[in-house]
């Protein structure tokens, strides 16, 4: 690459979906990762798109909700460039609802969902949903038609493709050009915390679970006590995750993670024959807003941060992509909720 508009420091999903969209518009990008596209908490297994409950209408939820109607574009746009699957689906959720102060949450939700989702989406109570829904001591289920599946690993792959279709690789080492964005992770959520004197994040470890299953193309998500499962395209389901905040070794996986094995199986009992197929564990950015950080590095001219998308990244990608494009190429702030900045406009 002879000229460099932008430099993006991190090849997770921020960095790589940033990339894509600059690139999109006609900038010139290098992506820089001496570990590799993926190669921390994007490179997992879970992949739960799922949305905040309609209620407390907020600006988090609100820029969320754009950017999982923004989705299935995003991820066909990647694809059809690329030529690899993203393992995207809308194919929805299931939750049981566990009494009867449930049952009336989730039907002053459902409402809710009617006036907030614009028509997108549903949030409704049902009592058939299909031969893997979860047992539900009241007999009731929420069904939302919101969420949406999406493998961690293999969509990196598919960005990564479709951006060396455009002829922008990923680089182990790259000099500094243009401007730079940094997306690096829970560790440069520690580098931001020293650099400014005050703490922004941290990092939060999870385990997840992968078992050979096939669920179908079309099968919904479960919720349940706290879990995720979640089928995906290629025959797997992925069950997950633990958080902790202390950890010795950010990879290593343990007796907690084997917990999640027998709560999914007792979830699902369709579950308990299935291999297990892979262990994971990795670090996730968490933000200590509990909000992404997006906007300039403090005091760094040209530099800029996208970091701290925690459990919600995946599903927040595609529109942090669009405001951050927008904030590197012309400067325009407006995309970006207030509670999200980080050196913002004076």
């Amino acid at each position: 690459m002879t000229s460099v508009d932008v430099t993006i420091r991190g090849a997770g999903i921020f960095g790589l979906s940033i990339a894509w969209a600059l690139t999109q518009r006609g900038a010139r990008v290098q992506v820089v990762d001496p570990h590799g596209a993926g190669a921390g908490s994007s490179g997992g297994i879970v992949g739960a798109l799922a949305p905040h409950v309609p209620e407390n209408w907020n600006e988090k939820k609100a820029f969320q909700l754009d950017s999982l109607l923004m989705a299935e574009t995003f991820w066909r746009e990647v694809e059809q460039a690329g030529g690899q699957s993203a393992g995207y689906g809308r194919t929805g959720r299931l939750q049981p609802v566990m009494d009867d102060n449930g049952l009336g949450l989730a039907r002053e939700r459902a409402t809710g969902a009617a006036q907030l989702w614009r028509g997108q989406a549903v949030w409704e109570v049902v009592k058939d949903a299909g031969p893997l829904a979860p047992a539900s001591p009241t007999g009731w289920l929420i069904r939302d038609t919101l969420t949406a599946r999406m493998h961690p690993r293999h969509a990196c792959a598919a960005l990564v493709a479709a951006l060396a279709a455009r002829g922008v690789p990923v680089l182990a080492q790259a000099e500094d050009a243009g401007a730079v964005l940094w997306a690096t992770g829970w560790r440069g959520l520690l580098d931001l915390t020293e650099a400014t004197g005050r703490k922004v994040g941290d990092g939060v470890k999870g385990q997840a679970v992968a078992m050979r299953f096939d669920a179908g193309a079309d099968a919904p998500q479960l919720f349940v006590d706290g879990l995720h499962i979640v089928p995906h395209a290629d025959g797997t389901v992925a069950i997950g995750s633990t958080s902790e905040r202390t950890f010795d070794d950010p990879t290593a996986t343990d007796a907690q993670c084997e917990g999640l094995i027998e709560r999914a199986r007792d979830a699902l009992p369709a579950l308990r024959k299935a291999e297990v197929i892979e262990r994971w564990a990795g670090v996730r950015p968490r933000a200590r807003s509990r909000a992404p950080l997006l906007g300039r590095w403090p005091d760094r001219a040209g530099h800029y941060v996208a970091n701290g998308g925690f459990k919600i990244g995946f599903g927040m990608a595609p529109k942090i992509a669009d405001v951050m494009a927008d904030l590197i190429l012309n400067d325009q702030w407006g995309g970006i909720p207030e509670g999200f900045r980080i050196g913002g406009p004076e």
